[in-house]
């Protein structure tokens, strides 16, 4: 062989080695990153599974990954609401920290940077299905009628006959298979699968079908023990159990595509259940969430953990697990620590405490010509009590009576509570649910989980609670929430973007929540539409 031969050689040779040990050194560096399964229900109350007590729903998927993976007894939301409680989840950061997306269906767009999205950029296989941000107008289009969303690419062709009017036609699960036969081979996968279930509507006495047995049902000590309110219960569990089934289809999906062994899969709820005092509600059942999660032979099965895990956690601890530096956007706080430990319990002693808030979730509470105003609330739940600070406390905390109560979804609950007003003997839960709010509200967690004994005006718990409010200020100030810096007005004005709507509700064909933000605040505001 002559030297010009063996030079022609190696000029081809040397690439083609270079070649195969950087695509070596990716599949190495893949084999170590985990598949992310994302799993989340529509207004779920953690109450609602078995793993946390249900006795009135059989949710043996979520029951069987709990059992082989991590309980998280202490998962909250930051913001009960839909839009802001996965904005926090998708951006890795605190619902005040989020401008107009700490309110409900805000205008949204690509100032923020979203975790599936980073973790494509860094070789992930990307994609979701179902609800995933929402709901909004992201670049400019409805969520509602766009493909584009900041969960991922949309899957949505595979659909189903539901056995009851309110479900869903979406096949999540099939379209999760669809999504697993598209991935490049030993590439991992980003993938966010969003029920729209057990939400609101409900086909009602769905229940009387099933012959349910609902003296299983424990109703909360904030509403009578009322048929109709047990029914429409009923209703709601059954709509629990159709997310089960297509958490349970997801994973057998893995296993037929032998993904499971390297894929994590963590399921949680938005918020909780869509009834009165609790669906946007700065109340335990409304910013307590189920999570748990799963990884075989990472995450050492049967373990009970009780550090404080926020949505705005997530991000960063997908970010940090996929080997992807995580950006300065994100203020949550990586719980990768808790998921691999192998002790129960307390694993980090800081993680004792979570801050809640919320601002506007929905229209109708009005005050001079602006219609839709916030009810802005700051909060902070530690290991055994809820500190509420009702930042406005004059205005109706769900709304205005006159516009019938619209932050809380109509439903046969609202619409028993409501016949009650002026019963003398069951009026106070009328009170309880739509009436205003003081100042402050404080409750001792161990003793009273559905938050009906408001202890903040008794002298002996004082002390506990003047140190919570300097805690939860001390903390919001550190996060340069504008309330409390004394620019929380803006909340007050991001253009609502259902537009139509509030011209029918209130009478006024031109009313334009656009013009009227930009009236009162400086153009440099950064806000999009």
């Amino acid at each position: 062989m002559n030297k010009n031969m063996i030079h022609r050689l190696l000029k081809t040779l040397i690439p083609l080695l270079f070649l195969i040990f950087l695509t070596g050194c990716q599949a190495e560096k893949d084999a170590g990153r985990p598949n992310i399964l994302f799993i989340i229900a529509d207004d779920a109350s953690k109450r609602s599974f078995g793993a946390y007590g249900s006795r009135s729903t059989e949710t043996p998927a979520f029951d069987a990954l709990a059992k082989e993976g991590v309980v998280f007894t202490n998962a909250y939301n930051n913001n009960p609401k839909c839009s802001p409680a996965r904005a926090a989840i998708l951006t890795g950061r605190y619902s005040w920290q989020l401008e107009e997306a700490a309110n409900h269906r805000p205008y949204l767009d690509d100032r923020w940077k979203y975790y599936p999205f980073l973790l494509e950029k860094a070789g992930y296989f990307v994609g979701y299905t179902g609800k995933g941000w929402g709901p909004g107008v992201y670049k400019g289009l409805d969520i509602s009628e766009s493909d584009l969303n900041p969960a991922g690419h949309l899957y949505k062709g595979e659909k189903l006959n539901p056995p009851y009017a309110g479900i869903s036609k979406k096949n999540y699960a099939g379209n999760f298979a669809n999504f697993l036969k598209e991935i490049p081979k030993e590439t991992p996968f980003c993938f966010w699968l969003g029920t729209h279930e057990p939400h609101r509507a409900y086909e009602i006495d769905s229940w009387k079908k099933e012959k349910r047995d609902t003296s299983k049902i424990k109703v909360p000590k904030f509403y009578p023990n009322d048929p109709k309110i047990v029914g429409d219960m009923a209703d709601y569990d059954i709509e629990v159990e159709w997310f089960d089934k297509h958490l349970g289809e997801a994973v057998e999906y893995l296993k037929e595509y032998e993904l499971l062994d390297n894929t994590l899969i963590i399921v949680t709820s938005d918020h909780g259940m869509p009834f009165p005092r609790v669906k946007g509600q700065i109340y335990e059942e409304g910013f307590s969430v189920p999570m748990i999660a799963f990884w075989k032979d990472k995450i050492k099965k049967g373990r009970v953990v009780s550090d404080f895990i926020t949505f705005p956690d997530i991000a960063p601890t997908l970010m940090e697990l996929a080997e992807v530096p995580i950006i300065e956007q994100m203020t949550g706080k990586s719980f990768k620590q808790q998921l691999l430990s192998s002790d129960q319990g307390r694993i980090d002693p800081e993680r004792n405490h979570t801050l809640l808030g919320k601002e506007r979730h929905d229209i109708g509470r009005v005050e001079g010509n602006q219609y839709s105003l916030a009810y802005p609330v700051r909060a902070i739940r530690t290991d055994h009590y809820l500190y509420v600070r009702n930042l406005l406390s004059s205005r109706w905390p769900v709304g205005n009576p006159e516009y019938g109560f619209l932050n809380f979804d109509n439903s046969p609950t609202k619409q028993r509570i409501l016949e009650l007003k002026n019963d003398e003997n069951l009026g106070k839960f009328y009170e309880m649910n739509f009436g205003k709010r003081p100042l402050e509200e404080l409750y001792e967690i161990n003793k009273d989980a559905d938050c009906v004994n408001n202890l903040a005006d008794n002298p002996n718990y004082k002390t506990i609670k003047d140190s919570l409010w300097i805690k939860l200020e001390q903390k919001l100030v550190e996060q340069q929430d504008p309330r409390i810096l004394g620019n929380g007005e803006i909340f007050d004005y991001y253009p609502y973007s259902r537009i139509p709507r509030q011209q029918k509700l209130y009478n006024d064909s031109d009313y334009d929540p656009i013009k009227i933000f930009e009236s009162k605040f400086d153009k440099k505001v950064n806000v999009k539409y």
